[in-house]
């Protein structure tokens, strides 16, 4: 089952959207965005970078989980990471980054 992305308002009223595997386990989550048109822009960036390894940035967070952001060539965060236990798995979210973005299809909620 492919992946997807999943478009939706939040309780600020603002645009975001979360990539789930084809499994329905979320992947990574967007930033907020003003417009349903820059949220799409942004998943379309999801696409671009998603299969360059140079784009992930990881991090350890102040509860010892590791986290990735995926990084636009510009610098700026287009998708961040839940936590992972080690930086094994987070490793493996990126991979199911790389696997799931490009075909995923847009499903607004």
């Amino acid at each position: 089952m492919a992946g997807k992305f999943e478009l939706y308002r939040d309780k600020a009223d603002e645009f975001r959207f979360r990539l789930k595997a084809g499994n329905g386990e979320n992947i990574g989550l967007s930033e907020g965005y003003k417009t349903k048109a820059a949220a799409l822009k942004g998943i379309e960036s999801v696409r671009t970078n998603a299969e360059e390894e140079v784009q992930y940035i990881y991090k350890t967070g102040k509860d010892d989980k590791v986290y990735f952001n995926l990084k636009a060539k510009n610098h700026q965060v287009i998708l961040s990471s839940q936590g992972y236990a080690s930086e094994n798995g987070a490793k493996n979210g990126v991979k199911s980054v790389m696997q799931n973005a490009l075909d995923a299809a847009v499903v607004e909620l």
